[in-house]
C-alpha cells in the first residue's frame, strides 16, 4: 500500500511560481507510473503531467514548457514546479501514484492564482 501527501500549494500572483510536492510513504520502487492532476471548482479532474519509473514524462498540451514534472526516487518524492502561472490554473492538485494497476491519491492541496 502506498500513501501520498502533497504540499506546496498555497496563493500566488499571475506569472508567480509554486512547487509541488507528493510525499510516498510505503515502497516508492512499487509505483511506475506517478502523476499531477487538477480539479477546478466546477470541473473535472484533468492529468496534468505524468513521470514514469524510469523518469519518462508527458503534459497537457496547455502546461507545456512552463511546469516540470520531476522524481526523487531517494527521497521517494514528486514534484512539479508550476512556472507562468494563469488564474485559470486555480484548483486542487492532486497526486496519483500507480501499483500494479491499483491506483492511490494524495488529499490535494491548493493552487490559487489571483490576478
Amino acid at each position: 500500500q502506498v500513501q501520498l501527501v502533497e504540499s506546496g500549494g498555497g496563493l500566488v500572483q499571475v506569472g508567480g511560481s509554486l512547487r509541488l510536492s507528493c510525499a510516498a510513504s510505503g515502497s516508492f520502487s512499487s509505483i511506475s507510473v506517478m502523476g499531477w492532476y487538477r480539479q477546478a471548482p466546477g470541473k473535472q479532474r484533468e492529468l496534468v503531467a505524468i513521470i514514469t519509473r524510469s523518469g519518462t514524462t508527458n503534459y497537457v498540451d496547455s502546461v507545456k514548457g512552463r511546469f516540470t514534472i520531476s522524481r526523487d526516487n531517494a527521497k521517494n518524492t514528486m514534484y512539479l514546479q508550476m512556472n507562468s502561472l494563469k488564474p485559470e490554473e486555480t484548483a486542487v492538485y492532486y497526486c496519483n501514484a500507480d501499483v500494479r494497476s491499483i491506483f492511490y491519491w494524495g488529499q490535494g492541496t491548493q493552487v490559487t492564482v489571483s490576478s
